[in-house]
């Protein structure tokens, strides 16, 4: 086998933001894991103008796999910057590869497991961790009967994915000795997705602590339009606050900004690798 490209994938953002924290985790997984790691996004990245990105364009998969393989390779990993099973590295990105595959017979791709680890029952505690951290950073001197937590994510199509982010807070709730609310920043209508529920910007319909405090754990993994300053969640934090269902409401930094994450992507890396030995 010859050397494989290694790409850090995730969904991709328009948000300029996204891009350069994705190169900064795969960086930091190049020193760790001693391999080359190549920043590419599914979509949406590579229209963000390079002036934007440290005048470095942006690329996605397509585009990278087909550029690597005119130049003759055929061995690839790629190691999913995303919590769970989501579809687009279930089915899109599998899709992209078999249009490759179809010219190219002798093409080898591992697609690496994702954060959660192959278990959705049971995702690696290291994610609770990492916001167990991030949730003792901000409950300082906040009095605990008045402190209420959300771990809060997208919001998914997906039932499995939803899983992993009730696993995750019934891990936090262990290493925190807190209760912990799941909960989703939006969800598809119809009643099949009623899995997300309850809804962040709901959180007042269910709270027992009127003026208390509320700490955001953000299972989120990089700023976007979603996550971030100026985001979609800060904007739900900040309404949650003008009707004066808490007193404050703190959000966590993102999954992306603490190096545990690294940890669990070289393991995830090394896996994927030691399967195409």
């Amino acid at each position: 086998m010859s050397k494989p490209d290694i790409y850090l994938v995730d969904n991709g953002s328009l948000s300029p933001i996204a891009t350069i924290q994705l190169r900064e985790i795969a960086k930091k997984l190049s020193l760790l894991s001693s391999h080359n790691i190549q920043a590419v996004s599914l979509l949406h990245s590579h229209k963000v103008p390079k002036v934007q990105v440290e005048n470095i364009e942006a690329t996605i998969v397509k585009r990278a796999m087909r550029e690597a393989i005119e130049c003759g390779q055929i061995d690839f990993v790629i190691v999913p910057l995303f919590l769970g099973p989501s579809l687009a590295i279930t089915q899109y990105l599998p899709e992209v590869i078999d249009s490759f595959r179809h010219d190219n017979p002798d093409l080898r791709v591992q697609i690496a497991a994702p954060l959660c680890g192959h278990c959705i029952e049971e995702p690696d505690i290291r994610l609770a961790k990492i916001l167990q951290a991030h949730v003792q950073e901000l409950t300082r001197g906040i009095f605990a009967p008045k402190l209420e937590i959300a771990l809060v994510d997208h919001g998914t199509p997906i039932n499995a994915v939803n899983v992993i982010r009730n696993k995750v807070a019934d891990q936090l709730s262990i290493l925190l000795q807190h209760n912990i609310i799941p909960c989703s920043m939006e969800r598809r209508d119809g009643n099949e997705y009623d899995f997300n529920e309850p809804l962040l910007e709901n959180l007042g319909q269910l709270s027992n602590c009127s003026g208390g405090h509320l700490i955001v754990a953000m299972f989120f993994l990089l700023a976007g339009r979603h996550a971030g300053s100026g985001g979609d969640v800060a904007e739900i934090a900040e309404d949650l606050l003008k009707r004066g269902v808490y007193t404050s409401v703190k959000m966590t930094a993102l999954l992306g900004a603490h190096n545990l994450l690294i940890e669990i992507l070289n393991d995830r890396l090394q896996e994927a690798i030691d399967s195409m030995a």
